[in-house]
Formats: structure tokens, sequence, C-alpha cells
């Protein structure tokens, strides 16, 4: 980890690859599934049954398992508390790539080899 992560990454195309680096683990990613996975369902049932209280544990299921992830596996201080609004984007588009089956590539660009 760097003094400064600040002035690492000026764009989100200089971030994208570092915030795949940070998440070279399969178990990481997994449970940033798993988190992902829970925020858009919880927002999907208090849209759909307009039960709004719902929408605040939104934060707490995605961070959950991130951070834990980081803490556990990964061992490395989660990327929002540096880059909050991209890693919160690199989250939804990591989720959004591996739903897709499109994930692979973006880590290979990053250097990072999957078992």
């Amino acid at each position: 980890m760097t003094g400064n992560r600040l002035k690492e990454h000026q764009s989100f195309e200089t971030f994208w690859p570092y915030y795949l680096q940070e998440h070279a683990k399969p178990a990481t990613r997994t449970m940033h599934y798993i988190g992902t996975s829970l925020v858009v369902a919880i927002a999907a049932y208090a849209v759909v049954t307009a039960s709004w209280p719902w929408l605040l544990a939104m934060p707490l299921a995605g961070y959950f398992f991130a951070w834990l992830a980081h803490w556990r596996i990964e061992k490395n201080r989660p990327a929002t508390f540096t880059y909050p609004l991209w890693s919160l984007f690199a989250d939804f588009k990591m989720w959004g790539l591996w739903l897709t089956g499109k994930l692979k590539p973006e880590l290979q660009k990053a250097g990072i080899v999957d078992p």
C-alpha cells in the first residue's frame, strides 16, 4: 500500500486495472458478487413492495461482504476508502462482466491469472 493513493489514479481508466489487482483472488471477487447481488435484490424488493426502509440495508449488505473479503482473504485495504465513487462503479462493472462471462479478459489485461 502506498502513502498517498489519491494522486495515483486521475481517471477511471487507470483505476480499473488497479481495482482488479486489489481483487486478484477469486474468493474476494466471489464475496463481492454476493454483496452486489444482495444490493440489487434488496433494491428490487424495496421498489416492488414499496418498502423504502429496506434501501437502508443496501450499503450494509454490499460493504459487509466486500470489506470482509479484503480484510480476511485479500489482506488489503478496500479501495472504497480512497476512491469511493470509482470503487462503487467498479464493483458493478466487475459484477456485470462476471454475470455476462466477460470478466476473464479484463483480469488478464490487468495481469491477473485465474487458476
